[in-house]
């Protein structure tokens, strides 16, 4: 209330949470402001393109890559508020259900809850069960729907969609793969932040599950949550992709559903690839990375001085390898260099 809302009595914000009848009106009058202090506190400004390849009145199944636990979803809502479209529901990991807290502000924000782990049968039945309702929400509900492109967020910069989650989008509707998918309305979404939200903890992640099994610590999750909300994050910018049709379905109408789904899931890289927006961060990285100054123009001596300066607060972690850790770090921001250069000069 106090981040939100600074200087009004809880009281009375106690009052006016109770008014809310629908989760339109807790997004619009309680979360847009919550998005304005954030932005306001912790990024240079959120640009988004693409948009105009969105029609107002049709709802959309918006496929992402994933950096952040809330903000690229999030954010996203907030783009498509100024755009005069509703917002999107959003799925909803049952591992980030760690309080009944998280829950209600979750399904004030129209998220739904996604199944993890489990046995074959399990996860099977579980995948079926939010196939349909993806389906339902999008053609039924006419609500537009955001997912993540895999299970997790991408800690390594390299944005790969999971074939398993092309399949799972097909499983209501097993009869026509290509219009199974077509009535889904997909559209890729590329998110690119300037400093990686929460970038050294996943790279102390990669570093421990290389070694060893990894467990998440109590209240690990939420910590990331909180991080990414309030660490600086500089520039952000969301690319609304080309949706995908019909005619580049058709190409793969004679493949088998393995591979169908394995080209679909391409397809949709490409366009979140070459819809990255590159920051200097990312060249300067590379170069780095690789011993060169390939990428020189693209960056000051400034910016290259500030991007070492963040490098360096990896040595207070000398009980690690630090020159593997300083690796990890630097993936995460040229891969999406090399990744963006398969599809663009």
């Amino acid at each position: 209330a106090s981040f939100v809302f600074p200087g009004r009595d809880v009281e009375e914000l106690r009052a006016m949470v109770r008014s809310f009848t629908t989760a339109d009106e807790f997004q619009k009058i309680v979360m847009y402001k919550a998005h304005e202090e954030i932005i306001r506190n912790s990024t240079q400004g959120i640009t988004v393109t693409g948009l105009e390849r969105l029609d107002k009145d049709k709802p959309y199944l918006f496929v992402s890559n994933h950096r952040d636990i809330v903000l690229d979803a999030s954010l996203l809502q907030k783009a498509l508020v100024d755009y005069g479209m509703e917002t999107s529901e959003i799925t909803f990991g049952a591992n980030l259900m760690t309080s009944q807290l998280v829950v209600d502000i979750g399904k004030s924000n129209k998220m739904f809850r996604v199944e993890r782990g489990g046995n074959p049968r399990e996860f099977y039945l579980s995948s079926v069960h939010l196939s349909e309702y993806i389906r339902h929400a999008v053609t039924e509900k006419r609500q537009s729907v955001w997912i993540a492109q895999r299970n997790g967020r991408t800690k390594d910069g390299n944005d790969q969609t999971d074939q398993g989650v092309i399949k799972m989008f097909g499983l209501s509707r097993p009869d026509d793969k290509i219009e199974s998918l077509v009535e889904l309305n997909i559209v890729p979404v590329a998110v690119s932040y300037e400093w990686e939200p929460c970038d050294i903890l996943k790279v102390l992640e990669l570093y421990e599950s290389s070694k060893r099994a990894y467990t998440k610590k109590p209240g690990e999750d939420l910590n990331s949550i909180i991080t990414g909300i309030m660490a600086p994050k500089g520039h952000v910018h969301f690319t609304v992709c080309e949706p995908v049709g019909r005619e580049e379905l058709l190409r793969y109408d004679g493949l088998t559903s393995s591979a169908f789904n394995r080209e679909v899931a391409a397809l949709i890289d490409r366009r979140i690839h070459a819809g990255y927006h590159l920051y200097p961060n990312n060249w300067i990285a590379h170069d780095i990375r690789y011993g060169q100054n390939l990428h020189s123009d693209r960056y000051t001596p400034q910016q290259k001085a500030a991007f070492r300066e963040h490098l360096a607060k990896l040595m207070k972690y000398d009980s690690y390898e630090l020159e593997t850790l300083r690796d990890l770090l630097l993936a995460i921001y040229s891969n999406p260099v090399d990744n963006c250069m398969k599809y663009n000069n």
